[in-house]
């Protein structure tokens, strides 16, 4: 018996039903290729997000930083973030545990980047130290994988960075 081509090349429904291993293999190696192309951008856009961060959280620090001068004038500025933070008793902060800052910026980390509080210069009046300057840094915690830039501040509020990751802040941030 003679059988037209249409008619042989006719499955039943169970030999139809899925797919063969040569098309799952060539559908993973599109998967894996597109993956292979999309970490590189994912890094990129993550280290961007945490400079972003970065920076807010500096500005943010200025801002407490006038505050804590505003609201503790006998102290000035202050010359941790411990000073900033800290946890606050049922009222208003104090000298010491101001509670300007979320625990998180407090403790010194975020979003890859440790943050510090130094260069504070003082004067001492009716024996209490008087901060009359400060620098606020905020370094990656690990350069190239959690951010490229360090960005500085201080008093002025003028954030400058270094593009290596360093601590040698001379550009200025537009």
């Amino acid at each position: 018996m003679l059988t037209s081509p249409a008619i042989a090349n006719r499955r039943s429904p169970q030999e139809q039903a899925g797919f063969t291993l040569v098309e799952l293999l060539i559908v993973m190696s599109v998967i894996l290729i597109i993956i292979t192309l999309a970490i590189p951008s994912y890094e990129h856009v993550h280290i961007k997000a945490n400079e972003t961060s970065a920076i807010a959280s500096v500005r943010m620090l200025n801002s407490m930083e006038t505050e804590y001068n505003s609201s503790f004038p006998s102290h000035g500025f202050a010359c941790s973030l411990a000073t900033l933070g800290g946890k606050q008793s049922a009222g208003a902060g104090t000298a010491e545990a101001a509670g300007l800052i979320p625990e998180d910026l407090a403790s010194g980390s975020k979003a890859g980047y440790n943050f510090t509080v130094s260069n504070c210069a003082k004067n001492t009046v009716n024996n209490v130290d008087q901060y009359n300057s400060y620098q606020i840094t905020a370094t990656p915690v690990n350069v190239g994988k959690t951010g490229n830039r360090t960005f500085c501040s201080d008093e002025t509020g003028q954030i400058r960075f270094d593009p290596k990751g360093g601590t040698n802040c001379t550009e200025i941030l537009q």
